[in-house]
């Protein structure tokens, strides 16, 4: 049984003009225990409506959505899930502390546990010296990271992350990366939308990428990366000279090293050359 499974996922919906618009087309996918998937997609692709979806925001027009082999549509489903969403925003009264006791009540958590918990998560994220302060005088960067928190208090199975590195800078970006990191290792499981494409190369298991309300492609981040290498740069020195690099193609790279050996260079290092993330992106996303 996947972690999470969807079947035939269909969003259809009028817009101000009447329009029909497919926000979703017959997605399947399915997310493994303790996976890393990260859904990649330009803005309007479809990966909010998803995600709203398995959180039971949206009812879709067609198909079906199972957490841990719960329904979607069964509020227990949600138990299991800590939810980032888009664009997080809370009671801007409360103080980031206070907050945190609420969701953790929410989920029917021991004040001792709540309590140990928020002072963790305030921690990893650095919020603790703003952990009494009221919400409303919080930036963009410590709303987002106090989403994270909310997000991490009750220590739940499965994470739903929408646009999680959203609003951050270099620093709280590496520092969500090294929370999804730490989470993996602990068998939990991690689903976030982006349109980075740097941070699903960074972290992610498998990547699907969603175009137009259509799931395009879904594989391995390790495939993505082996397929696109275009060529490898070969490091080496002569005798007494310095060193050289020659550049050659997948075909030649045998023959090269041979010649080189044969030579009596000496081999310092063989890299591959590859296209990124970005490109095998942008590629799916322009023939979609």
């Amino acid at each position: 049984m996947s972690a999470l499974s969807i079947t035939g996922l269909s969003k259809t919906y009028r817009d101000k003009k009447l329009q029909k618009v497919n926000a979703l087309v017959g997605l399947d996918l399915a997310v493994a225990h303790g996976e890393v998937f990260g859904f990649l997609g330009p803005n309007g692709a479809g990966k909010s409506t998803t995600i709203k979806s398995i959180m039971g925001l949206l009812k879709p027009t067609a198909g079906t959505i199972q957490v841990f082999g719960v329904t979607a549509k069964d509020p227990e489903s949600r138990r299991r899930i800590g939810y980032l969403p888009e664009n997080p925003s809370f009671f801007d009264f409360m103080t980031a502390r206070e907050y945190l006791k609420f969701v953790g009540s929410t989920y029917g958590m021991e004040l001792s546990a709540i309590r140990n918990e928020s002072v963790r998560v305030l921690e990893l994220l650095d919020l603790t010296q703003a952990a009494d302060r009221p919400i409303r005088g919080y930036s963009k960067g410590m709303v987002q990271r106090l989403g994270l928190a909310q997000a991490l208090v009750h220590d739940p199975d499965m994470y739903i992350l929408d646009e999680p590195m959203s609003g951050l800078d270099p620093i709280g970006r590496a520092l969500v990366k090294d929370i999804i990191r730490d989470l993996k290792q602990r068998g939990k499981t991690i689903f976030f939308s982006t349109h980075i494409t740097a941070d699903v190369e960074a972290v992610c298991d498998r990547v699907g990428v969603i175009a137009k309300g259509v799931l395009e492609s879904v594989d391995t981040v390790d495939n993505i990366l082996e397929k696109g290498v275009v060529g490898y740069a070969i490091r080496f020195c002569r005798a007494e000279g310095a060193e050289e690099e020659q550049l050659v193609s997948r075909e030649e790279l045998d023959a090269t090293l041979r010649q080189l050996l044969e030579s009596s260079a000496v081999i310092k290092t063989v890299e591959p050359k590859r296209k990124d993330m970005e490109s095998f992106f942008l590629s799916v996303v322009l023939r979609s």
